[in-house]
């Protein structure tokens, strides 16, 4: 199991890497929350599998964690709440569209792998708390970025906002309130989730 849990970790680094390449060519779409967590993601999977392999320092399990968290929050957005891309501007890597790998086999193949082969019960209470940190982070950088430059896209319009329940300027300050104290409610709830799972594993993998 040993080499298959490395090749596998390193299957969903290589999934990730490859389809956020587009944004080197591209850069407005790191604005996009998806293309964020899954490139980091896509690091850490990568560190992952290579330490398997060589028996070497597994990430820490508050990053393994976090990430596991904002990954499950990009498909669960992507899946229920985005609305259906426009086919025709689709982007492609090896001929595969970019959303669903990003959107639906990623965070699945992460969702594995933390149920299957991560050790469980690392995992302190307070991580659910500061896990969260990120998401106030990211609408910091949109705001300050679409302030800065307001017509930077990616939107189709060439607004700076990646989506439209965090675009101000159509939503106004109001509504864009409820919706962050929303998302990070809903969020605060996902985290203890998925720490209660972590507690409920065995500690040792269930495949090793």
């Amino acid at each position: 199991m040993k080499y298959a849990v490395g090749i596998y970790r390193l299957l969903i680094a290589f999934l990730c890497l490859a389809w956020t390449s587009v944004a080197w060519g591209e850069p407005d779409y790191w604005v996009f929350f998806t293309y964020q967590t899954n490139f980091v993601l896509g690091l850490v999977m990568a560190w992952a599998g290579i330490a398997r392999l060589i028996d070497g320092k597994q990430p820490p399990a508050w990053l393994k964690g976090v990430l596991t968290l904002y990954i499950l929050i990009t498909g669960i957005v992507g899946a229920f709440i985005l609305p259906p891309g426009d086919p025709a501007k689709a982007k492609y890597v090896f001929g595969v569209v970019t959303a669903p790998v990003l959107h639906k086999v990623v965070p699945v193949l992460a969702l594995l792998d933390f149920v299957l082969f991560d050790a469980h019960r690392r995992f302190k209470w307070h991580y659910v708390f500061s896990w969260l940190i990120y998401f106030p982070i990211y609408i910091a950088f949109v705001l300050i970025r679409a302030g800065l430059w307001p017509n930077a896209g990616p939107a189709d319009d060439g607004s700076s906002y990646p989506y439209g329940f965090i675009d101000v300027s159509k939503i106004g300050w109001r509504q864009f309130g409820v919706n962050i104290v929303t998302y990070l409610a809903a969020f605060a709830v996902l985290a203890f989730v998925v720490f209660l799972v972590d507690r409920a594993l065995p500690k040792k993998p269930l495949l090793k």
